[in-house]
């Protein structure tokens, strides 16, 4: 469809949507991502997942992860690196075993229970990210865990992704874990190195060059190589951007970057990115697959919350403050359709799965605002 009616339909229908959430007590980002299921293909119609939105959609969620990582108390996020730890292996370990339980009760082959497994431990906390900024709980040591626990729950999925292709794959090049791991090592070590010396340099170098919006600029560039360097060495583009976030909020430039950029990214888009998860959503079809979608739509729910809750409890963290960080992790969101989609072309599951898997990532992104929500138990404030 025409960019331009996109965008106008987009845009009205989220801010709309999302103020109407907050007037009922919910964060606007879930009336965001509802909307996006009543404009899509699975209601109205009106917007279509093509290569612009899916493309808009990418730059937004980079976009909110990088402000993400301005925002994060690098201090507060090394403290609680172990607690970061055990919530992503809480968070790993249950929903593997959920998943493969699920799938051999349904009669899947060992195969496929075991990617069903795999695919229920991702997590994306880019809805996270946007609710807990409504709620003010970002920079919170709730916030900050969640992000570290993210971070490290990132890196151990594509790690043991890589191991089912090399185990499982068919149609597809072996995986070689060795390589795999490497390339992780390579990432973080690159850019925490570039994050201590590279970036201050380079924000001080392009920042007084004689051009327009200069300090912004510098920001997105180095914004981006993080992203692309992530994705071509096998991390989800939304850590890279997380971290050249944390890298140039160590700067004296961060009250600037983040003063310029949150128009840039809520104004376009971030709205974009809200919406393209819904229009994931298709209803044709789904109806033989109702019970399947049930089943594992709860057993991604609940082991995601009570697997990182035990992580949060063992490493020091009350009930209530545990019942958060485990309400953050539960969505699965872009990472997930990621790694659904490399299971597809690898041939782990039956195809005629996708979409009611698809269906189920959804579901788990919906519902964690909410849920956060009823954790912190504050009004949101941006719509």
């Amino acid at each position: 469809m025409d960019i331009i009616l996109m965008l106008l339909i987009v845009l009205t229908a989220t801010k709309l949507a999302g103020d109407l959430t907050v007037r009922l007590g919910q964060p606007s980002v879930l009336g965001k991502l509802i909307v996006g299921i009543i404009v899509g293909p699975a209601v109205l119609g009106w917007v279509t997942n093509g290569e612009i939105v899916r493309d808009m959609a990418e730059v937004g969620v980079i976009l909110l992860m990088f402000i993400a990582g301005l925002e994060t108390d690098l201090e507060q996020l090394k403290q609680n690196w172990k607690a970061s730890v055990a919530v992503a292996l809480g968070g790993i370990i249950l929903p593997f075993i959920g998943g493969y339980l699920g799938g051999t009760a349904l009669g899947m082959d060992q195969g496929q229970s075991l990617f069903i497994g795999l695919l229920l431990c991702a997590t994306s906390v880019s809805i996270s990210v946007q609710t807990l900024k409504d709620l003010g709980q970002l920079s919170s040591r709730e916030g900050t865990t969640i992000l570290g626990a993210a971070v490290v729950d990132d890196v151990l999925v594509v790690i043991l992704l890589a191991f089912m292709l090399s185990l499982l794959g068919a149609g597809t090049e072996q995986a070689s874990l060795g390589w795999i791991v490497g390339k992780k090592v390579i990432f973080f070590a690159g850019a925490i190195a570039a994050g201590i010396y590279a970036v201050p340099l380079l924000m001080r170098w392009l920042a007084p060059l004689k051009v327009s919006e200069a300090v912004i600029s510098a920001a997105l560039i180095i914004c981006f190589a993080f992203s692309y360097a992530a994705e071509q060495l096998g991390v989800a583009g939304i850590i890279g951007a997380f971290a050249a976030g944390i890298a140039i909020s160590q700067t004296d430039f961060k009250q600037e970057v983040e003063h310029r950029l949150e128009p840039i990214a809520y104004g376009i888009f971030v709205p974009v990115f809200f919406v393209s998860v819904g229009l994931e959503v298709t209803f044709a079809g789904l109806g033989q697959h109702v019970g399947l979608m049930l089943l594992f739509s709860v057993i991604a729910i609940v082991t995601k919350l009570f697997g990182c809750m035990l992580g949060a409890r063992m490493t020091g963290f009350g009930r209530r403050s545990a019942f958060g960080i485990g309400s953050g992790m539960v969505s699965r969101g872009e990472v997930a359709l990621i790694i659904a989609t490399t299971g597809l072309e690898g041939a782990l599951f039956d195809a005629a799965l996708f979409t009611p898997l698809v269906i189920v990532i959804i579901v788990t992104t919906l519902v964690t605002p909410p849920m956060l929500k009823l954790a912190f138990r504050q009004d949101g404030s941006r719509s």
